[in-house]
Order: C-alpha cells, then sequence, then structure tokens
C-alpha cells in the first residue's frame, strides 16, 4: 500500500495561503527533498492552478533561483491527478477527475507505486475521516497571517487525529518543518 502525506506551508496562526509565504533556497530545498519517493501528486482545481503551468515554465525557461529551478524540474516531471468539475486542463502529466475524490485516492493508494502527495487544503478534512493520510509534512513560517484559508476550519474533523512528531528542521530563516506520522 503507497504512503499519502499532506504537505503544506502555514503561519503561525493556522493559515495556508501559499501568497502570504516566500520560502528562501533553505526550504525550497526541503521541499524539493520531500518529493524523494513521490510519484504521484493530488491537487484540487485552487492549487494546481497555483502551482501550474507556473512550475512548469520555471522548469522549461530556468527563470527561478538554482533551488527553485531544481524544485520545478523535479515537481513538473510528477504525475498529477486534479478534481475539478469544470477545469480543462492540456497537461499531459495531469488527469482530472470529477468527482469522487475520496473514492478515488483511495484507490490510488491500494495501487503499485510510490508515495503519494495531497496538495488540497478544501479536501483534507474528508480524506483524513476516511484515513487515507498517513504523515503530515508542515513548514510553519515565522508570521501571523490573521486571515486567508485555515488548514482545517473549525468544526471540519468529526474526531480527533493523534500524530507522533517524527522530524524536526529548523530553518535559517526562522521556519520549522514539522514531519507528523499517524499514530
Amino acid at each position: 500500500m503507497r504512503t499519502v502525506t499532506f504537505g503544506m506551508n502555514i503561519s503561525l496562526d493556522g493559515y495556508c495561503d501559499h501568497n502570504l509565504f516566500s520560502p528562501d533556497e533553505e526550504v525550497m530545498e526541503y521541499f524539493t527533498s520531500t518529493m524523494d519517493g513521490v510519484d504521484l501528486y493530488f491537487f484540487g482545481r485552487v492549487m494546481y492552478e497555483l502551482m501550474f503551468p507556473y512550475w512548469d515554465d520555471v522548469a522549461k525557461d530556468q527563470s527561478g533561483s538554482p533551488s527553485e529551478n531544481e524544485f520545478a524540474r523535479r515537481f513538473s516531471a510528477i504525475d498529477r491527478v486534479v478534481v475539478s468539475r469544470s477545469l480543462e486542463v492540456n497537461d499531459p502529466k495531469a488527469r482530472v477527475i470529477r468527482s469522487n475524490p475520496v473514492e478515488e485516492l483511495s484507490k490510488l493508494k491500494q495501487q503499485p507505486g510510490k508515495n503519494i502527495s495531497v496538495d488540497s487544503v478544501s479536501m483534507l478534512p474528508d480524506f483524513i475521516a476516511a484515513g487515507l493520510i498517513d504523515e503530515f509534512k508542515l513548514v510553519v513560517h515565522p508570521g501571523l497571517a490573521g486571515n486567508g484559508r485555515l488548514l482545517l476550519p473549525p468544526g471540519s474533523l468529526t474526531e480527533k487525529l493523534d500524530l507522533k512528531l517524527t522530524e524536526k528542521i529548523h530553518f535559517k530563516s526562522g521556519s520549522v518543518a514539522l514531519h507528523y506520522v499517524k499514530q
């Protein structure tokens, strides 16, 4: 069975809008390392549109910093599933599903392959409730956002989920990478 990991940037007050953060070289290298062993990304429409075609373009023209270029090269090479009722994509690495993301992720988890990385805040409560998320890799940034999208809205979980911290990395920027697994 494949391992499903949820990864996200987050502020100290629990907000996870990617536009709030500007990861430095060290944090970008960390995110690149999280792709080791991943052969599939599972996106919601919003996150997919935030990430693509931006990172594909950086991979093609090498327009970022050295760490951004390496992230883009590796990130763009990984297959992806996108959940959307309306999005049409012209992306040879992407497959769009229109409904039942919990059922689809459950099927993918049972198939042979490497790890699956989930990058969708909107579907996270449903994935947690279905027991599909095995690991959480959060990078906590040293700042308070005060608004935006919360990682988990109040009342979105029906049961408490106990996690075990397996790794903690401190970055010079003050950000901290936290790796948790289900107990």
